[in-house]
């Protein structure tokens, strides 16, 4: 064998350096994933279910706090019952309620802790003569009612 086998062999040279562009597969799957995500992020901040729900509760606990007496309180609580439930259930379902039907519907839509007399004392006290101050058991209900009024609509709503 000759000694100048290693001359023969060609010259050393070394790959070229590896590109930013175009990315792995990979790469392309999370740019995907990652667009996808957003979307589905800024759809769920703009539910304006949500920002009804989000709302609602915020004025709950302004009522909350508030200095009012009972009836004041009763007032707020009911109107703004009435309000988020024609924003979640429509004029054409919650319209036409009053009284003991309307407790129905409440209790039968997430709000169980104005059920019974609890409900009553709050219609009673707000529109009527009686000056009871159950506020912690209304705002109870109240926001029982407004945290589960939504999902239990999309329950109803699918077959």
């Amino acid at each position: 064998m000759s000694s100048n086998w290693l001359s023969q062999l060609a010259p050393d040279h070394a790959p070229a350096p590896p590109t930013a562009w175009p990315p792995a597969p990979g790469w392309w799957g999370v740019a995907v994933l990652s667009l996808i995500a957003i979307i589905l992020l800024v759809r769920w901040l703009r539910d304006p279910q949500r920002a009804a729900r989000r709302a609602a509760l915020e004025e709950l606990q302004r009522i909350r706090t508030s200095d009012g007496d009972g009836a004041a309180v009763a007032r707020a609580i009911e109107n703004l019952l009435r309000r988020y439930a024609l924003t979640v259930f429509g004029r054409h379902n919650v319209a036409k309620l009053t009284g003991e039907a309307w407790l129905q519907f409440v209790t039968a839509e997430g709000g169980e802790k104005l059920a019974g007399h609890v409900g009553r004392s709050m219609l009673s006290t707000a529109f009527g003569n009686q000056s009871t101050d159950d506020r912690d058991q209304w705002a109870a209900g109240a926001e029982g009612f407004i945290k589960r009024a939504a999902t239990r609509r999309g329950q109803r709503r699918r077959p």
